[in-house]
């Protein structure tokens, strides 16, 4: 439908409205300054002229704002007004929210739903930890990236330490499926509270429905304060027993009885569906300070009402519950951020210029480019196929290991691509780079790498093969 173009700063060009909420709408628009795709969320007309509602506005703003930066959070770019309605400016993501995906597939696989919930888990704890808490924990605010990951979004309803409260004792503020007891009969949110919602997510994304779910959406909010938690493995037999005294933990209506993290309720969950497959080992005590990275599960399909695939899980969810746990351990102590890079790999090549054949050692680094969440692109002249396409069929020649072949490719994508701006002008010169590394062309590497890293500075793969083009021998 049309748009009015007045409605953002002539700097955020082609407005598209993507969603609407209770507060404002949200758009998709080009920022012409730097040329990147951007999320605008703009406050509801109706309400642009009260002033406690514009409060509770620019709250969302601050409050989303001290937590840029932090993992698998939304980030934002930018906070004002235009034509007298508040607005805040933040990255566009591409993938969609995990709700979507609840309705259109149901119950998700067992090792993608507990990739996305220490996604989430890394997020909320980590805001926890900067005092805000956000209150409104549920899919649709769990939104995914072009490579399928989580990032929490949408902190329109948060508490932040040091910021006066707009709610009072007796407001409900959240969604009635996936509140906490106390939020809803009106009492304080805190942290708990947000874990508590997470482990509702997390039930839904296992079983395909909301513990308390109900027509109703006053009996569903009365069920979370007075009902007792349902056995998932009764809703759902695919799933183990041992899931649910995590589940009753998680969703314990004394916030004191609930896990202390979000990442301790997640390793939880891994250490139950081990336990389940008779694999569970012992784990010895680690340093807080030692940085570690959690092995990703693999994405093993679990579908209802089938639960003879659920023997297949054993061996991976044994890895999984130790690394799961040993990740809960450190991001507890607050050092979430901490990843123990994969060592980069040397190579020899052998180049071919101006009819002399030569061999030199490269370095280049072990984690491969980020994958393209998107199906291969149908046959076509590659003259004829966008740049997103060039790239993700630049890309499939990558994964094979026929980097001579993608090289083509992926230059004309980085030039049909230039200009547009994050992610896939970003994605782009990686690819590029990463394949001119892998062939040998250090020199001519480093300008693709270099505009990778401009463009997605929070990423360590372009820097971490820019440093090694630098460094070839």
């Amino acid at each position: 439908m049309p748009v009015d173009t007045e409605i953002l700063p002539p700097r955020y060009r082609s407005p598209k409205r993507i969603a609407r909420g209770g507060m404002g709408e949200v758009y998709r628009a080009t920022d012409s300054t730097l040329g990147r795709a951007v999320a605008v969320k703009v406050l509801a007309e109706r309400y642009s002229r009260d002033d406690a509602i514009r409060q509770r506005f620019t709250r969302e703003a601050l409050a989303a704002a001290r937590l840029s930066g932090e993992p698998h959070i939304v980030t934002v770019f930018d906070v004002g007004e235009h034509a007298e309605r508040p607005f805040i400016v933040m990255e566009y993501l591409a993938g969609g929210s995990l709700e979507e995906r609840i309705r259109k597939d149901g119950a998700e696989e067992v090792g993608l739903t507990l990739e996305w919930l220490e996604q989430a888990a890394t997020a909320l704890d980590a805001a926890h930890r900067h005092g805000v808490v956000h209150r409104d924990v549920k899919p649709a605010n769990l939104l995914l990236d072009r490579n399928g990951n989580v990032h929490v979004a949408d902190f329109g309803i948060a508490s932040a330490a040091g910021m006066d409260s707009l709610t009072m004792t007796g407001t409900v503020l959240g969604t009635a499926g996936y509140l906490a007891p106390e939020q809803a009969q009106g009492r304080q949110s805190t942290a708990a509270s947000d874990r508590y919602s997470l482990a509702v997510v997390a039930f839904e994304l296992l079983s395909g429905r909301r513990p308390f779910e109900n027509d109703s959406i006053t009996a569903e909010a009365a069920a979370h304060v007075h009902a007792a938690v349902p056995s998932i493995a009764e809703i759902c037999e695919g799933l183990p027993d041992e899931l649910d005294p995590v589940f009753r933990r998680a969703l314990a209506k004394d916030p004191a009885e609930r896990f202390d993290s979000a990442a301790e309720f997640v390793a939880a969950m891994r250490t139950a569906l081990a336990e389940a497959a008779g694999t569970t080992r012992s784990l010895r005590p680690v340093a807080a300070a030692a940085p570690f990275t959690a092995p990703t599960l693999p994405r093993v399909a679990r579908r209802r009402s089938q639960p003879s695939r659920w023997a297949a899980l054993a061996a991976l969810l044994a890895l999984g519950a130790i690394a799961g746990a040993i990740a809960a351990i450190l991001l507890t102590n607050g050092d979430s951020n901490s990843k123990a890079a994969a060592p980069p790999r040397a190579r020899t090549v052998t180049l071919t210029r101006q009819g002399s054949t030569v061999q030199k050692t490269v370095t280049t680094p072990a984690t491969p480019p980020p994958p393209p969440a998107t199906p291969p692109p149908p046959a076509a002249s590659s003259g004829s196929l966008s740049g997103e396409a060039l790239d993700l069929a630049g890309y499939r020649k990558m994964q094979a290991g026929d980097y001579a072949g993608a090289l083509p490719l992926l230059q004309q994508a980085v030039a049909k691509l230039s200009g547009v701006g994050y992610p896939n002008e970003a994605y782009a010169n990686y690819n590029l780079g990463y394949t001119l590394l892998q062939l040998g062309s250090c020199e001519e590497a480093i300008p693709y790498l270099e505009q990778a890293k401009n463009l997605e500075p929070q990423r360590h793969e372009p820097k971490d093969a820019l440093q090694s083009a630098k460094h070839c021998d």
